[in-house]
């Protein structure tokens, strides 16, 4: 028998819970959760992929804080604007969509992000606790897949 899975459905149901724990940090007066998002160039799909998680930070209450820089923008800047965002307290999270533009090291970039706000899971150090079994941020697409996964299985 073959099991449907349903992302958006799976999608709807992570987002009504990540809401609600957003909703009490909010009840209580503490700090929420902001993601710093950034876009260097205009690729066209990572543009859509940029809004989609504007959208989705502010469906879930979350602060969403775009950085959309020019494709001239070098790699000394965006290594700069990395610095900002690590130091930044009210930052939780990190995001530099990739591509970047080709004159741009893409490694010396995600290796820049603090691996505590590298919520792509993408710095050498989340990568190796991935790999040994550590606790730390864990990739979105594979986590999203193994809750797709898990949410079919409830459903035998």
């Amino acid at each position: 028998m073959a099991i449907i899975l349903d992302g958006k459905a799976v999608a709807a149901k992570v987002k009504g819970e990540v809401k609600a724990k957003v909703d009490v940090l909010k009840q209580e007066g503490k700090r929420i959760p902001a993601l710093a998002v950034i876009l260097v160039g205009e690729d066209p799909a990572s543009a859509v992929y940029v809004r989609n998680k504007k959208k989705d930070c502010e469906e879930v209450g979350f602060l969403s804080i775009g950085h959309t820089l020019p494709a001239q923008t070098t790699q000394e800047e965006l290594i700069a604007l990395i610095d900002k965002l690590n130091a930044d307290e009210t930052v939780d999270g990190i995001l530099c969509q990739l591509p970047v533009p080709k004159h741009i090291d893409s490694n010396a970039v995600l290796e820049r992000i603090a691996p505590d706000k590298d919520v792509d899971c993408f710095h050498p150090s989340n990568v190796g606790k991935l790999m040994t079994g550590e606790d730390g941020f864990l990739p979105c697409t594979p986590s999203g897949v193994m809750r797709m996964l898990d949410d079919g299985r409830m459903d035998d």
